[in-house]
């Protein structure tokens, strides 16, 4: 199996069209952008299209990413900005939430529902989201990158453009705001 230095050097190379080492680097960095795209966001139709536009955006830089850089690193400064300007875009939008009562009855939103097993197995993942959800994003944001990302404080506070002091801060809090609300949660 290729590693993704390898892949992407392949990709650089390919002839116009032939996208299987991008493919490749997709699927195996598909799952965790697109969680992450869930995470940051708050929405999981928005992280859906999310994961495809920083794929594309990925694509697209390939010629640019250095070589010592690890694609990996890379793609998710890509996912981190991208998703970061998706929220500031949609500050002061209004949202309908699917779970009030005027939607319930509306078909396009009705899912039918899943084995008791897949219940149980995706609960605690859904009550994290919620929590998440929950949570204000300057936090909710910070905290992500530093504890699902695996970034630096310092690249945390170049990305959110503030210093190194409040993205401690700003984790520190974060964390105990889950905490908090996590334990206020009643256990499905």
């Amino acid at each position: 199996m290729e590693d993704d230095a390898t892949l992407v050097e392949r990709a650089q190379r390919a002839l116009p069209g032939d996208l299987r080492a991008f493919e490749t680097l997709v699927a195996r960095h598909q799952s965790m952008v697109l969680g992450n795209c869930r995470s940051l966001s708050g929405s999981a139709d928005d992280a859906e299209d999310l994961a495809q536009e920083v794929f594309v955006k990925a694509y697209f830089g390939l010629p640019r990413i250095e070589q010592r850089a690890s694609f990996g690193a890379w793609l998710k400064r890509i996912k981190v900005n991208h998703c970061l300007n998706f929220l500031r875009g949609k500050r002061g939008r209004q949202h309908v939430d699917v779970d009030s009562p005027e939607t319930q009855d509306e078909p396009a939103l009705q899912v039918p529902p899943s084995a008791h097993a897949e219940l149980l197995a995706g609960e605690e993942r859904r009550r994290i989201q919620a929590v998440l959800d929950a949570m204000p994003e300057t936090l909710r944001v910070a905290l992500l990158m530093r504890d699902l990302d695996g970034l630096a404080y310092q690249e945390i506070a170049e990305t959110l453009g503030i210093g190194l002091s409040a993205t401690k801060m700003r984790i520190k809090r974060g964390r105990e705001e889950f905490r908090r609300l996590y334990d206020g949660l009643p256990a499905s």
